[in-house]
């Protein structure tokens, strides 16, 4: 089955992508890099660097999200919530579709040879290369993941997008979520 629709979200919090990346650092040699975007705003929700690219270090970037935009890391916490992935091993792991199961999260796989399917995730990710990851080098992972995360803070914070009238992923979050509240309250 082609893809053949939109994936962005007219809400935050409603479709999340994750992928991952490598690049390597000067000691520890080659680092696996896992983001989670939000497919609304293109919010980088969570980010992460490990030695591992397995399930439980592929998981790590959703944590990051869900403690901050739904409050916690406890059962059926993030319902409503879709996680679109690619086929990967680390991704369809029984541990990583156990723990969306947990949060209640609905696992999104997206279609084979479609990689659109993760578009949101793989647009980021491209962005991270061409403006950290190809022109910086690292001596630790450790290192790499404050980059990661100052990264992180600044697109969210700064990086304009056309699609949303040239504002910052924050800021079309804030007021998606007035929008959200005043709908509910009227």
């Amino acid at each position: 089955m082609a893809h053949d629709s939109t994936i962005i979200t007219a809400l935050p919090d409603l479709m999340w992508g994750t992928d991952g990346t490598t690049t390597i650092t000067r000691e520890e040699g080659q680092a696996f890099v896992f983001v989670s975007v939000d497919h609304c705003n293109c919010e980088c929700v969570g980010i992460h660097a490990s030695a591992s690219g397995n399930r439980f270090e592929a998981l790590e970037p959703i944590r990051q999200g869900v403690r901050h935009h739904f409050g916690g890391y406890e059962h059926q916490v993030a319902t409503g919530l879709a996680v679109r992935h690619d086929q990967g091993s680390a991704y369809l792991a029984d541990h990583f579709q156990r723990e969306l199961h947990f949060l209640g999260i609905q696992s999104s796989p997206s279609f084979f040879r479609e990689p659109q399917g993760n578009g949101c995730a793989e647009r980021f990710i491209r962005l991270l290369k061409e403006n950290l990851l190809w022109v910086r080098t690292f001596d630790t992972i450790k290192e790499l993941r404050l980059a990661l995360l100052a990264f992180k803070e600044q697109h969210n914070t700064q990086s304009i997008l056309k699609r949303h009238g040239y504002r910052p992923p924050s800021q079309v979050r804030h007021d998606r979520k007035d929008a959200r509240i005043a709908k509910v309250a009227g």
